[in-house]
């Protein structure tokens, strides 16, 4: 007997698109990241990896996952942790870079950030925002709690953020700002997506100060970069979204955005913006401090989105 309630091939996108038994790579897809999207890992070429002076190397861009790590070194810093001085140095993803050989050694899944620890021998190579994170909290023995309750809370928002953030970027950005057409279906799905995870974010804070709690940890870092650019614009969707419903997260970002070490950490690895406003790659505190005191020279007290 035929399915009637099988949707009409008619109705797809293309109209009359029906899925093949077996996928095939065929023709470029992902829009204006057609170029680095590839069904297959591995490096494509043979390019070793800067090592700058310090012991911790990162090999970032300041995309929100890279925004994550810079956040938590300049935070470290200000904190007083000088071993935490660090190397950043620029990977170009929209131009492969990610797919050199000595970066597929650190990252074998080819995203930024990934991070070297020279400080032991061999260095320990470092993959995944969150996971670097983690790492660097226990190397310091800073911004995660050690009281198992507390401890257990921050993960918790750590791996909420890891989880979600891709239906945030990868679903809602990428449909609604960088795909070469508009699908309704995609946009709407994500978009609902989208809200309820600022709504859950918004509940939270309503009841705490920080994400985890009453005090500020990696958990706020990793957040912050991709729902904090939301409330402020990205992906040209604040009007779209209505972000002035979640005030409880806004009076977060505020509160967030307004650290120096946050404003510092989020110049670093930067490819957009005013030039004169980005530090592509940072070897010294003094790399920051010409861009910082530049822009308070001018009035801009907060890097744009």
């Amino acid at each position: 007997m035929a399915d009637t309630t099988a949707p009409d091939p008619a109705d797809n996108q293309p109209a009359g698109y029906v899925p093949p038994k077996v996928w095939t790579w065929d023709k470029a897809s992902g829009g204006q990241f057609a170029n680095i999207n590839r069904p297959v890992s591995g490096a494509t070429s043979e390019k070793e990896l800067p090592v700058g002076k310090h012991a911790l190397q990162l090999y970032s861009m300041g995309t929100p996952n890279g925004v994550k790590v810079t956040i938590m070194l300049e935070e470290l810093l200000a904190a007083g942790h000088k071993d935490a001085d660090y190397d950043a140095w620029l990977i170009r993803i929209g131009e492969g870079d990610q797919f050199g050989s000595g970066f597929v050694a650190i990252n074998p899944n080819s995203k930024i950030p990934a991070m070297a620890d020279h400080s032991v021998d061999p260095p320990i190579r470092l993959f995944e925002s969150g996971s670097i994170l983690v790492y660097l909290a226990e190397k310091f023995g800073a911004f995660l709690p050690t009281e198992a309750r507390a401890r257990a809370e921050v993960f918790n928002w750590l791996m909420w953020q890891m989880g979600s953030a891709p239906f945030v970027g990868g679903g809602f950005g990428h449909f609604y700002n960088y795909a070469p057409f508009k699908i309704e279906y995609a946009i709407n799905r994500y978009a609902m997506e989208t809200k309820r995870q600022l709504d859950v974010l918004d509940k939270q804070l309503a009841q705490h100060e920080f994400v985890a709690g009453d005090e500020y940890t990696i958990a706020d870092m990793a957040i912050f970069p991709w729902y904090g650019n939301m409330l402020r614009g990205a992906y040209n969707a604040a009007e779209f979204l209505s972000v002035t419903e979640y005030k409880n997260v806004d009076r977060w970002v505020e509160t967030v955005s307004a650290r120096e070490a946050v404003q510092r950490g989020r110049i670093v690895n930067l490819t957009w913006g005013p030039e004169e406003h980005r530090v592509p790659e940072r070897h010294d505190a003094a790399d920051i401090d010409r861009v910082r005191a530049l822009m308070q020279a001018e009035g801009v007290s907060k890097p744009a989105v």
